[in-house]
């Protein structure tokens, strides 16, 4: 997915005053949401999918799944983590690309400010707008279809830590995932694929037990698979886990995969990340 829609300058200095460095943080996070606000198109691709595909779905697959699960119960636990996946490596991973093709990275990286407000500003961004893309679903799903949601602060907790493992994994592969792309319009070729095709081995769009073993296995490398399971757990009866691939939803094991990820993503952030395309040296 490209856009027209001009990239923001980074946060200027304040006339010489002193500014705290969370300030400088919120204030690049402000920008990098106000961004991301004015481009219609990423508006209505990372907000809007998640609940259309929930829509539809919902609305063809009104019956239930082995143990008497609701089907919109099931697939909600897969929208979820899509809409967080979206958010964070797809659209870092296609818009990273266009700021350092424009030279806005470069121009960035040749002002006083400290680098990492700039990273601060894309995680403050990713955070916000997967708040409010989860808060829309879940409001749209208990309106429309009678969404049972957590009942204890047990699984509201799971929930969290699910979530916040989970984005800070595909955040941190999303900014690892940019440098890949030797320009603006190519961020969405390199990057849009690999989404659809863990979305689709994931357990997303299909029960993940009724999908071929090659394809839960294939899955089980990547964090997608993890966020799902987590969140089955939180929304689904705890006698459902039994019918997981392992027999349980293993909730220990989810948060070491997504926990692993989140280092694998830091090294690859680490060593390359650029600044500049490659024609800029």
């Amino acid at each position: 997915m490209t856009t027209t829609t001009k990239p923001a300058a980074p946060v200027a200095a304040t006339g010489g005053r002193r500014v705290k460095p969370g300030a400088l943080a919120l204030r690049q996070g402000r920008l990098e949401i106000t961004q991301f606000l004015r481009s219609r198109e990423s508006v209505v691709f990372t907000m809007g999918f998640p609940i259309i595909m929930i829509l539809i779905f919902a609305s063809i697959f009104d019956g239930t799944i082995s143990g008497g699960v609701k089907f919109t119960q099931y697939f909600i636990t897969g929208m979820i983590a899509t809409g967080l996946m979206t958010v964070s490596f797809q659209n870092l991973g296609i818009w990273i690309p266009i700021e350092r093709d424009r030279g806005v990275l470069k121009r960035y990286r040749g002002t006083p400010m400290p680098k990492w407000v700039w990273f601060a500003g894309k995680v403050i961004m990713v955070v916000a707008i997967g708040v409010a893309e989860t808060a829309l679903l879940l409001a749209v799903a208990v309106a429309l279809f009678d969404l049972d949601l957590p009942g204890t602060a047990a699984k509201w907790f799971t929930f969290g830590w699910v979530a916040v493992l989970g984005v800070t994994a595909c955040t941190l592969c999303g900014i690892a995932i940019s440098s890949l792309a030797r320009t603006a319009r190519s961020g969405s070729a390199v990057v849009t694929p690999v989404s659809l095709v863990l979305q689709f081995i994931s357990g997303v769009f299909f029960v993940f037990t009724e999908l071929p073993a090659w394809m839960q296995q294939a899955a089980a490398l990547f964090p997608l698979k993890w966020m799902c399971q987590g969140l089955r757990a939180v929304f689904l009866p705890e006698s459902f886990g039994a019918q997981e691939p392992a027999g349980s939803f293993e909730l220990g094991r989810v948060a070491l995969v997504l926990a692993l990820w989140c280092v694998i993503g830091l090294v690859l952030c680490l060593t390359t990340f650029r600044w500049t395309t490659k024609r800029d040296g």
